[in-house]
């Protein structure tokens, strides 16, 4: 891979990482309800993409469907997780999305799993019960439960994906055109008015909002379909692994996780076990969508 895909990929890696940060600090200390965050996302994304929800798929049930699972839905459960869960764990409970995707795909696709990537299963859920257990996991065992529902979600939604025949930015455009269906009214009808927390910090409120929006779904996402076309995916998504890596990073510099060693152990597992699975060839779905079950 040229030096000038690899800085580019990183970038997009950290862009990602930086975003789970930013989602904290949004629905945490702003207090921002978070399905609300959630819809608004999408609905900012849906603006910009809106010329891309033609040609209409042939099936756009299964698209709204599925796009709301990659999309609003999952994105809202992260969102309630992150309330209480600290970046650094919600990154390792998140890597729980490659094993579940390989599962989905043994039941739903037909996918056959051989011992290599069986170990790798195996390895990355215990890593995750590992840092689920550390201290700081632990302190946030509710939040991260909804994290785990927000993998779950997601890799359904990756490999259901398989089915449809739909361009990537048509995808995450009918994604965002699902999540605000269902995620406005859900808002309207779960949280208080958002628009205090909203008015009280307007100015980093709808700077975290263009950034989740932009920056990231649309921008980061794009070029990283992008670089899919160039390059082989089994060397692109085995270095999305940054993203974790980031995320701890981020983690202590600016939200003050606690880092300790029972949570490092756990995201060294976690990582190791999804490299394992990469690493290993599949017939029935692509890996790039592995560890990024999220658009």
């Amino acid at each position: 891979m040229p030096a000038r895909s690899f800085a580019l990929l990183a970038i997009i890696c950290f862009a990602w990482s930086l975003n789970v940060i930013v989602s904290k600090i949004v629905v945490d200390q702003l207090q921002v309800p978070p399905l609300f965050y959630a819809a608004a996302r999408s609905l900012l994304v849906l603006a910009v993409l809106l010329p891309f929800l033609r040609p209409v798929p042939e099936k756009w049930g299964q698209a709204l469907l599925f796009g709301l699972a990659i999309s609003g839905g999952s994105f809202a459960l992260l969102f309630v997780g992150l309330r209480e869960a600290s970046p650094s764990s919600a990154a390792i409970v998140s890597l729980s999305g490659a094993p579940l995707t390989v599962l989905f795909a043994i039941a739903l696709l037909g996918e056959k799993v051989g011992w290599r990537r069986a170990m790798g299963i195996l390895l990355t859920f215990i890593g995750v019960v590992v840092a689920v257990a550390s201290p700081s996991g632990w302190q946030s065992s509710t939040g991260l439960l909804f994290i785990g529902a927000s993998a779950i979600v997601g890799a359904l939604g990756t490999v259901l994906i398989k089915r449809l025949e739909i361009s990537a930015l048509g995808l995450q455009a009918w994604a965002a055109l699902a999540s605000v269906l269902v995620l406005v009214p859900l808002s309207a009808a779960l949280e208080a008015d958002p628009l205090p927390a909203v008015a009280a910090a307007p100015l980093a409120f709808f700077a975290c909002l263009l950034f989740s929006a932009l920056v990231v779904s649309v921008g980061a996402h794009t070029l990283y379909f992008r670089l899919l076309q160039r390059h082989d995916a089994n060397l692109i998504a085995p270095l999305t692994l940054m993203t974790p890596l980031w995320t701890i990073a981020l983690g202590a510099a600016i939200t003050g996780d606690t880092i300790g060693p029972a949570l490092l152990t756990g995201g060294a597992l976690a990582i190791a076990g999804v490299l394992v699975i990469l690493l290993r060839p599949s017939r029935t779905f692509a890996k790039a969508m592995l560890v990024r079950t999220r658009l």
